[in-house]
């Protein structure tokens, strides 16, 4: 049976408590126009992770600091070239493809490296388990409180401001929760996937919600249909998670685009 062995039962739990999380953020990063950040964020998470083997640091608290610089780079780059605020994305996507590459030249464990590249679910340690939940409960308490913040933010930063609503503050706070949900997930689903697990289920939740909240509750839906299908599928079949996941969510939404298409 599936359950019977603990590392299985780590990574369903891990895998669904980032399934609910991590749509929370991509819907809204798509909302932005900004779908690549995961991207950005988990290449310079790899960078973070590289130095964190060089220097001897638990490469997930070296990929977490890397990842909150650079998401902090790309909001600050985006004010700089406001109306070409994608370029923000592409310079710390860059920057990060650029230092890891650099960086994991000297890791001496280059097995340790390349497992944050695709991920390894099944072989989280206590520890990133402990990370991955404090992590998930500090998103969804953040979600609940800012819901009406955050939706207004999303659609339209410049009314929100208008508003009343402190936009720099919750822009930080976003930021911060961006880079750690990033941070983590490219542990345990791996860096080179994790920009898909935010669009995705937002995309495939786009063709059936008709508001913010039914697409965020789609969204998230579907993340733990595509992870608990995925683990299963990649349990029975040897193969690896992260990449089985996201194909699962792929299939899916060209399946959903074919049936939209011919309605």
């Amino acid at each position: 049976m599936l359950f019977q062995y603990d590392f299985m039962r780590k990574a369903f739990l891990v895998g669904i408590l980032l399934a609910i999380i991590i749509p929370c953020i991509g819907l809204i990063v798509v909302l932005r126009r900004l779908s690549m950040t995961g991207d950005a964020l988990s290449h310079m998470s790899l960078a973070g992770v590289a130095l964190g083997l060089i220097i001897g640091v638990n490469p997930v608290l070296g990929a977490t600091l890397a990842c909150i610089v650079a998401a902090f780079g790309i909001e600050l780059i985006r004010k700089k070239f406001k109306r070409y605020s994608e370029m923000a994305i592409a310079i710390i996507m860059s920057a990060g493809v650029g230092l890891a590459g650099v960086l994991s030249g000297f890791v001496s464990n280059a097995s340790n490296f390349n497992s944050f590249l695709f991920g390894s679910i099944v072989a989280i340690t206590d520890f990133e388990l402990i990370l991955v939940i404090i992590i998930s409960v500090l998103v969804m308490i953040t979600f609940v409180v800012l819901y009406k913040e955050l939706m207004h933010m999303a659609f339209d930063e410049m009314s929100a401001k208008m508003a009343g609503i402190p936009v720099k503050t919750i822009n930080i706070i976003f930021t911060i929760l961006t880079a750690l949900t990033v941070s983590i997930a490219s542990r345990t689903v791996g860096a080179l996937i994790i920009s898909s697990l935010m669009v995705i289920p937002t995309a495939c939740a786009m063709q059936y919600g008709k508001s913010y909240r039914q697409t965020l509750i789609y969204s998230i839906l579907f993340a733990i249909a595509f992870t608990v299908i995925g683990l299963s599928i990649s349990y029975y079949m040897g193969l690896k998670p992260g990449g089985t996941i996201v194909l699962t969510g792929v299939i899916f939404l060209v399946i959903t685009l074919s049936i939209k298409g011919k309605n």
